[in-house]
């Protein structure tokens, strides 16, 4: 029975290194060695983009502020104090609602004093006509007489020029009549200025005078008082800078993307609505012009008058063609670049210090590629030579292209990630089949132990029997 016992001893010891081997083999040091010719570690980590054909727009970008299409700027066109406001800033105001009521009594007393004029100048008239009469009469009289010999020369003049003069009376009273109407309309026309009614349909957006100030008229050297200012706010425009060197190619009509900086997750489209055609020079020697562009806004919609916004202008159109991301293109040393690279390639002027050049990836290497490019946007670059469709080039991180050279190993990192979680998978499933085996050489050596204590308990009992 001795022997049974060793041999039960050893088979235990057996499991048990067997389960402990499988456990480190399937931990992650263990799958160093198993996965140690994997060569994930080999080849620089860049990002790899397949050459496609698509469409690009190239753009002119500037800053601007959001404007109403229509403000209107209201002031006064009497000197008076303001009696009501029956608005506010901030509401809504149909054309034809009054805004804004004057106090009146200073214009009234002027229409009084106008009506009694004209009435004064009636009464006078009557006057001036019965004068004319009477001159008439006496230069007809002397003018018989003077026919006659009973009048000299003296009497005729003196009696003409007393017509003359009666006749000269009576049409200054008669304008003095019309003047005095003309300023009964005047009048009238201010009393009416009194009561200042809306022109359109829209905001009160700027309200600067309250009840109780007096509003003045405008002079040449004096600006009259803006009482409010009413705008539009359902149609708005962006009113932007383009510099000098870019407004060539903007057309009238032109589609336009619009950023406001306040609707960070919004954006706007528009069409370029007007030009302009002076050049305004910042404070900093800047020269631009104005463009406007006309929002695209949803029924309802408005928004806040000044609002700080950019805009990118479509100034043209490119279709179906080799497009890649701008940083995949570098510029490279023109005495840097390989040989064969540079013989015959139509692409390198050698009298030129530097080439724009883009790397293919071949079989796992780069393949320096130097290409001719067109038109550009924000992110994009047409490249209208060098590269072909379904090439692989090298797009990314700008820090490996940086030192990206000619003939370099490089692996793409999305497969690289790809495969750094393939083997964390494995490892994870290694571990949990090493923990079951754990559990089964535990459970095989308890079983065991028990028999081995079993098998001793019958032994010692025979020894016992006589």
């Amino acid at each position: 029975m001795g022997v049974v016992k060793v041999l039960v001893i050893i088979f235990v010891c057996l499991g048990v290194l067997v389960a402990g081997g499988v456990a480190v083999v399937m931990s992650p040091v263990g799958a160093k060695f198993r996965g140690g010719g994997s060569g994930m570690d080999s080849g620089t980590a860049v990002t790899m983009q397949v050459v496609e054909r698509g469409d690009l727009a190239r753009t002119v970008s500037a800053p601007g502020s959001i404007e109403p299409r229509t403000l209107v700027k209201i002031s006064s066109q009497v000197s008076a104090k303001v009696l009501a406001l029956p608005f506010r800033e901030g509401e809504v105001v149909k054309a034809g609602d009054v805004v804004v009521r004057l106090d009146p009594q200073d214009l009234v007393a002027l229409m009084d004093s106008a009506r009694a004029g004209l009435k004064g100048q009636e009464a006078s008239l009557g006057g001036a006509e019965a004068s004319l009469i009477n001159a008439r009469l006496q230069f007809e009289r002397m003018e018989a007489l003077y026919e006659t010999g009973d009048a000299t020369k003296a009497d005729l003049d003196s009696a003409r020029a007393g017509f003359l003069q009666a006749e000269s009376n009576k049409l200054v009273i008669e304008q003095g009549i019309e003047q005095a109407k003309a300023q009964i309309e005047r009048a009238q026309k201010d009393l009416d200025n009194t009561v200042i009614s809306s022109p359109i349909d829209g905001i009160l957006t700027a309200l600067n005078v309250e009840v109780g100030e007096t509003v003045i008229v405008g002079t040449t050297n004096n600006p009259g008082s803006v009482v409010m200012e009413i705008a539009d706010l359902s149609r708005m425009l962006l009113k932007a800078a383009v510099d000098e060197a870019n407004i060539a190619p903007v057309e009238m009509g032109q589609d336009a993307r619009v950023f406001i900086n306040a609707y960070t997750d919004r954006e706007y489209t528009g069409k370029v609505a007007r030009i302009g055609l002076k050049r305004n020079v910042g404070s900093d020697g800047t020269g631009t012009f104005e463009v406007e562009i006309n929002l695209d806004l949803d029924e309802g919609e408005t928004l806040y008058s000044g609002l700080s916004a950019s805009t990118d202008i479509t100034v043209e159109h490119f279709y179906d063609e080799i497009v890649v991301p701008s940083q995949a293109v570098v510029d490279r040393r023109v005495e840097e670049l390989p040989k064969e690279i540079m013989e015959g390639n139509e692409l390198v002027d050698i009298e030129k210090t530097f080439a724009r050049v883009v790397y293919r990836v071949i079989d796992g290497k780069t393949v320096v590629t130097p290409v001719q490019v067109g038109a550009s946007d924000l992110t994009n670059t047409v490249i209208t030579a060098g590269l072909s469709n379904g090439d692989t080039v090298v797009v990314g991180p700008y820090r490996a292209l940086v030192t990206l050279a000619h003939d370099q190993a490089v692996r793409d990192e999305e497969a690289i990630e790809a495969e750094k979680k393939a083997n964390e998978s494995k490892d994870a499933d290694a571990k949990e089949s090493g923990d079951d085996s754990e559990t089964e050489a535990e459970a095989a050596e308890s079983e065991e132990s028990g028999s081995d204590e079993k098998a001793a308990a019958e032994a010692k009992k025979e020894e016992e029997t006589p």
